[in-house]
C-alpha cells in the first residue's frame, strides 16, 4: 500500500496511541497526535516517547480547519467509531482506521490471528510458542498486550506475526488479511460498545472479511453462529469441537485430542499430558493446534509446546496455597461466559470473587453455572447489588452472598470462611475499570494479597 503523501491524525494518547505515532513517524509520514480530554497537557503526552519531539499535539476540541488537512484517522481500540468527530471525519472524506490496519500496511511476512470473545489470550500466546518452537521469527502482538504497531516495521518476508485481535480493532478492518485466522466463541459483550450483538458478531466476522482460497479460519464448531458464518466465507473452515467427532479438524474425544484430516484420525496428545485445566481450555489448545497445523507446523513441534505451557498471567491461575486453600487468579474473565468456564474448571468447593463495571452483562448463566460449587459469592463494584439481586431471584442463597468494599475485603471474607479442601477464586465477570485500571492491576493486587495472607 502507497501512503506516500498521506496525513495521519492519531485519535488516543495510550499506548496504542503512541505506537501507531511512532510507527508513522519512524516512516517519515506526518502525524497529528490528538487527545480529547481538554485537561490533557500535550507536553505530558511527548514525554512518553522521545520519537514524539517534532510531532504536533493537540487536546480538547479539533477545529474543522485542522481536520479538513488529513487523509486517514487512526483510532485506539478504546476510542468507539460512532462519536461524532468520527462522523465529522467520514464527512470530509477521511479514512478511519484502528492499530491493526495501520500496522498491517506495513506488515511484510504472514499473519496468523485470533479472535472471540473467550480465549483469545491463551490461544495467542500457545500459537506464538508452538511457531517459535518450530523455528519461525515470531512477533505476538494485539489484545495481549504488545501494540501490533509497535513490532510492525520489524517484519520480514520470513516473520509471522500472531495477533490477538479485539472487537474494538476489528471494527475498523479494511486490507487486513491474515493467513490463518481464528474466531474461537462469540457470546455477548460489550455491548455497551456495540449496542447489539447483531453488531459485536459482525465486528468479530471482520478477522475473516478478506481472507481467500488457500488461507484458513479456525471455527468452534460448537457455537451455531460460527457453523452458519463457515458458509458466508472464501477460506477453508476447519473446525474444533470439544462435544463430538468431527470428519475433519480438530475434536476432542475420551480425554484424546485428534486431528481428523483426508479420512485419517491422528492423535495430537491426552488432555491429562496438559497443564491446563478446563474444557475451554481444551478448546484453546485446539484452536491453536489447528492453527499451527494450517501454518504447516508438524504434530510432533505442537504437541512438544502443548504439553509444556502454562496457564497465562490471568486466566485460572494457579497463586498459592494457605492452610490447604489454592487461590487461582481469574482477573481475566471480564464477562459472564469467561467467568463461567473458570468456575466450571474448579475442582473443589469454591468461594467466588465477582463484580466489577458495568458493561451491560447479563449474569443469569453465570449464576446458574455455579451447580452447588460455589458456597459463598464476594461481590465487588458498580455491579454488586444487579448480581445479588440476580443472584437471590435464581434461588442462591441470600446468606451465602457478601457485598464487599474493596477487593482486600473480599480476600479476607474469603479466607476467613474458607477450609482446607477449598479454593477462592477471582474471576469478576466484569471488566476492572472504576476499580483499577486495568484486569492486570486487579489480577496482581488479587496475587500479592494472597501470598500475604497468614498460614
Amino acid at each position: 500500500m502507497n501512503l506516500d503523501g498521506k496525513k495521519f491524525l492519531v485519535v488516543g494518547t495510550g499506548i496504542s496511541g503512541i505506537a501507531a505515532a511512532e510507527l508513522l513517524v519512524g516512516q517519515g509520514l506526518a502525524v497529528l497526535l490528538y487527545d480529547g480530554n481538554k485537561d490533557a497537557e500535550a507536553e505530558k503526552i511527548r514525554e512518553k516517547s522521545p520519537l514524539l519531539g517534532q510531532v504536533e499535539i493537540r487536546v480538547g476540541e479539533l477545529p474543522e480547519e485542522i481536520l479538513a488537512g488529513y487523509d486517514i484517522a487512526v483510532f485506539s481500540p478504546g476510542v468507539p467509531i460512532d462519536i461524532p468527530l468520527a462522523a465529522q471525519m467520514r464527512e470530509l472524506g477521511m479514512e478511519i482506521w484502528g492499530e491493526i490496519e495501520l500496522a498491517y500496511a506495513f506488515e511484510k511476512g504472514r499473519v496468523l490471528a485470533v479472535t472471540g470473545t473467550n480465549g483469545k489470550t491463551t490461544t495467542t500466546a500457545l500459537l506464538g510458542e508452538i511457531m517459535e518452537h518450530a523455528g519461525f521469527d515470531v512477533k505476538v502482538v494485539g489484545n495481549i498486550g504488545i501494540p501490533y504497531t509497535s513490532m510492525a516495521a520489524g517484519t520480514t518476508e520470513d516473520s509471522v506475526t500472531v495477533a490477538e485481535i479485539s472487537s474494538f480493532q476489528l471494527e475498523t478492518v479494511h486490507q487486513f488479511c491474515p493467513q490463518v485466522s481464528a474466531i474461537l466463541n462469540i457470546t455477548p459483550d460489550h455491548l455497551n460498545r456495540h449496542h447489539t450483538m447483531e453488531n459485536y458478531q459482525k465486528a468479530k466476522e471482520q478477522i475473516a472479511a478478506n481472507q481467500g482460497e488457500g488461507q484458513y479460519c479456525i471455527l468452534n464448531y460448537e457455537d451455531g453462529r460460527l457453523r452458519e458464518f463457515s458458509g458466508r466465507i472464501k477460506a477453508k473452515p476447519i473446525f474444533f469441537s470439544s462435544q463430538r467427532e468431527l470428519q475433519e479438524g480438530m475434536y476432542l474425544k475420551d480425554g484424546d485430542i485428534l486431528w481428523a484430516w483426508e479420512g485419517k484420525a491422528q492423535r495430537v496428545c491426552n488432555v491429562r499430558e496438559l497443564q491446563l485445566i478446563g474444557k475451554h481450555n481444551y478448546e484453546n489448545v485446539m484452536a491453536a493446534a489447528a492453527m499451527a497445523r494450517a501454518a504447516g507446523v508438524p504434530f510432533e513441534k505442537i504437541k512438544e509446546v502443548l504439553v509444556t505451557f502454562q496457564a497465562v498471567e490471568h486466566r485460572i491461575e494457579y497463586v498459592v496455597t494457605k492452610r490447604g486453600v489454592r487461590f487461582y487468579n481469574d482477573s481475566k474473565g471480564t464477562n459472564p461466559d469467561a467467568a463461567i468456564q473458570a468456575v466450571r474448571a474448579m475442582e473443589w468447593p469454591t468461594l467466588l470473587i465477582g463484580g466489577g463495571y458495568d458493561k451491560d452483562s447479563e449474569y443469569e448463566e453465570w449464576i446458574n453455572a455455579f451447580g452447588g460449587k460455589v458456597k459463598k459469592l464476594v461481590l465487588l463494584g458498580a455491579t454488586r447489588e444487579k448480581i445479588r439481586d440476580t443472584a437471590v431471584r435464581l434461588g442462591y442463597p441470600r446468606e451465602d452472598i457478601v457485598l464487599a468494599e474493596s477487593l482486600e475485603e473480599a480476600v479476607d471474607i474469603c479466607y476467613g470462611s474458607a477450609v482446607s479442601g477449598d479454593a477462592v477464586l477471582l474471576s469478576p465477570a466484569c471488566a476492572s475499570w472504576g476499580m483499577f485500571q486495568n484486569y492486570e492491576q486487579r489480577g496482581r493486587i488479587f496475587k500479592e494479597l494472597a501470598r500475604a495472607l497468614e498460614e
